[in-house]
């Protein structure tokens, strides 16, 4: 299979494409493939599991993408956003924990109005505000119950930044259920097509209404969640063994762009490749780049690479003094003192033990006879 090969010149301004056609063929494959090795597993099993039918439609197909540099500093605790053509949580089995600012029964009673789409409420399994979020679900037994109450949990933008503290590694070690970030407030007043500041009264919420909560709770839970980490290489799920290869391809368009217009610095001049792949399968190319590096500055000549070492198994502060501290000579071993040879000393035992070794012979051999 033949990767679209889109090349964009060093310096560039042009906007290179991936190949629908060959994001299609590269869905095709993938799915045939992954329905291929489902059926084998299961006729090898010896009793038919109809769980593991249903388990094999919601096989998860991701997206790798790989740059030339980094495309953060640092690793991002908060989810970003990319919306979606073909939703990956539309399953109305699929929980939702909204995490709002206070006050708590405010939202409570926004989501169980007439304005909030009953289909999304009932998925909603638990609005908590963040006052009693940091009372109730500091303890690692709480934190632990709340994970495993939730397919997906939702933040206010607000509180987004503060629930590390609280949360901690029980929701943030993995990026499985981390929560993402949705927009509750009022939208802003417009006077002239320009936005206004919002006048704060007391007493009143600032949260949009039931409906706006409901669209931006929609959005959030319909588009595909990137977690951006100092690094080359960032993996995107982007859909399911179940779906046709035209939802897949369609959804692959759509992080591959949302990607390049939001997070990959210098856009497609940044990028090296495209693929994508099942969790035992072989990652299958969309776009691979021609360019290895986006200018000169990232090539290393020959010379210089050589003069670069290793720094293994020693510390910074050894290697900084040992520029400063020049090698000591090694000391002459001293030599000892040897007597000179006395050859008619030497000859004198060799002939004497040559005498001691005849007579030991001869007694041994009359021994025997006797």
């Amino acid at each position: 299979m033949a990767p679209s090969k889109e090349v964009v010149a060093t310096g560039s301004a042009a906007v290179a494409a991936i190949d629908p056609d060959q994001t299609l063929k590269a869905s095709k494959a993938l799915l045939a493939h992954i329905k291929k090795a489902s059926k084998q597993k299961a006729d090898e099993s010896e009793k038919r599991n109809l769980l593991e039918d249903q388990d094999s439609e919601k096989i998860p197909i991701w997206l790798n993408l790989t740059t030339k540099r980094h495309i953060v500093d640092k690793a991002r605790l908060q989810p970003g956003k990319i919306s979606l053509p073909h939703s990956l949580n539309n399953d109305e089995t699929t929980t939702i924990c909204l995490i709002t600012a206070e006050p708590q029964r405010h939202y409570k009673n926004l989501v169980a109005s007439e304005e909030f789409p009953e289909e999304l409420r009932k998925r909603i399994t638990r609005v908590v505000d963040y006052g009693k979020l940091k009372a109730k679900y500091s303890q690692y037994e709480a934190q632990r119950k709340l994970f495993n109450e939730a397919d997906i949990f939702l933040g206010d933008d607000r509180v987004i930044n503060r629930l590390p503290k609280i949360l901690g590694k029980t929701f943030y070690k993995t990026t499985q259920k981390r929560p993402v970030p949705v927009n509750l407030q009022a939208k802003a007043p417009k006077v002239d097509g320009k936005r206004q500041k919002r006048v704060k009264t007391e007493g009143t919420v600032n949260s949009g209404t039931a409906a706006e909560v409901a669209k931006e709770v929609q959005k959030a839970v319909d588009s595909a969640f990137v977690s951006l980490t100092p690094s080359t290489n960032t993996s995107i799920r982007i859909g399911y063994s179940g779906w046709t290869a035209q939802q897949v391809a369609d959804n692959v368009d759509a992080v591959v762009t949302g990607m390049i217009e939001k997070w990959i610095p210098q856009k497609w001049r940044n990028m090296k490749s495209i693929y994508i792949k099942g969790p035992e399968t072989t990652a299958l190319p969309i776009w691979l780049t021609d360019e290895l590096w986006i200018d000169e500055k990232d090539v290393i000549a020959e010379d210089e690479a050589a003069k670069e070492k290793a720094n293994i198994g020693k510390k910074r502060k050894s290697l900084e003094n040992a520029e400063e501290v020049e090698a000591a000579p090694k000391k002459a071993k001293k030599q000892k003192d040897v007597p000179e040879a006395d050859d008619n000393k030497l000859d004198k035992q060799i002939s004497d033990r040559k005498t001691r070794l005849r007579k030991q012979k001869a007694s041994a051999k009359k021994a025997i006879d006797n």
